[in-house]
């Protein structure tokens, strides 16, 4: 029997291999491989395949929204008249929201879009008997494992 199992890379992963070894589970019998870490940026605009759930518009929408009624508002003293200076307005609160968005994704949070090497994942694969699988599943879920799964060979 094989069970999986992903560990945040910690000290609870080492005491949990230990504490198999203990148990009667061979050295190897258990294999740990750390996955890597995103080291390029993540594209910002979306595609129809593929969306990050980062929206762009959102606040350039509000934005847009917002100065349109109040250049429209405006717009009944000036030469123009309310719709052009609506418009007008409502282009310029799109940008300026497009930009502030875009400064934020790129400059404010740019720790989330490229990940440092704080946040590995370690995937354990054990080979057991079937006698031993509860065992070594209480084990894994006791030395706070993310997720654990059996495979019957």
């Amino acid at each position: 029997m094989q069970i999986f199992s992903s560990f945040e890379d910690s000290g609870y992963l080492e005491l949990a291999i230990s504490l198999l070894e203990k148990k009667g589970i061979k050295r190897e019998d258990i294999f740990a491989v750390p996955l890597d870490n995103r080291k390029e940026e993540r594209k910002i605009l979306d595609t129809l395949h593929r969306s990050d759930g980062i929206s762009l518009i959102d606040l350039a929408m509000a934005l847009a929204t917002a100065f349109s009624v109040i250049g429209a508002s405006v717009g009944f003293i000036l030469y123009w008249g309310p719709i052009f200076w609506g418009l007008i307005a409502g282009f310029s609160g799109f940008v300026l929201g497009l930009a502030i968005k875009l400064f934020i994704i790129k400059v404010v949070k740019k720790d989330r879009n490229l990940l440092k090497g704080k946040c590995t994942e370690v995937i354990v694969i054990i080979n057991c008997d079937e006698s031993k699988a509860d065992l070594v599943e209480e084990i894994l879920w006791e030395h706070l494992a993310m997720g654990v799964a059996k495979v019957v060979k």
